[in-house]
């Protein structure tokens, strides 16, 4: 035995996990900043969807935030949106991998996929106390 608690080694993966929500939710507040910096700066007549753009991604950056905390506080009911979250990320980087920075669809398609599989592992089921 090596001495080493079995609820914190279990909890382990979804501890990092949440970490990694986190990190998506201060990803998501930094675009939310750069797009009002847009937004003040841009002299264009669409100021209106740009707007709308800008309010969508703050909302993203608080939603994925609460999902972060509830996976947190253990509750299993944030599992299911953070596995939502994650197909949304992995989408966003397979575009990206398509038509935009072909480096940060890769970023976010490891980053989805590793947050993924923390999330849904076994460990992190009985972590939950779905097992």
């Amino acid at each position: 035995m090596t001495g080493e608690n079995p609820v914190t080694s279990v909890a382990a993966t979804l501890d990092w996990g949440v970490r990694l929500l986190y990190l998506q939710s201060v990803g998501m507040a930094g675009l939310t900043a750069y797009l009002i910096v847009l937004d003040l700066t841009s002299h264009d007549a669409n100021l209106g969807v740009a707007a709308s753009l800008t309010g969508m991604a703050a909302l993203a950056a608080v939603v994925i935030f609460f999902v972060a905390r509830g996976l947190g506080r253990r509750k299993v009911r944030a599992r299911g949106p953070a596995v939502v979250v994650q197909l949304f990320v992995l989408a966003t980087g397979g575009f990206l991998v398509q038509l935009g920075p072909v480096w940060l669809g890769l970023v976010l398609l490891v980053l989805g996929a590793i947050t993924a599989v923390l999330v849904l592992v076994p460990a992190s089921s009985r972590a939950l106390g779905v097992d």
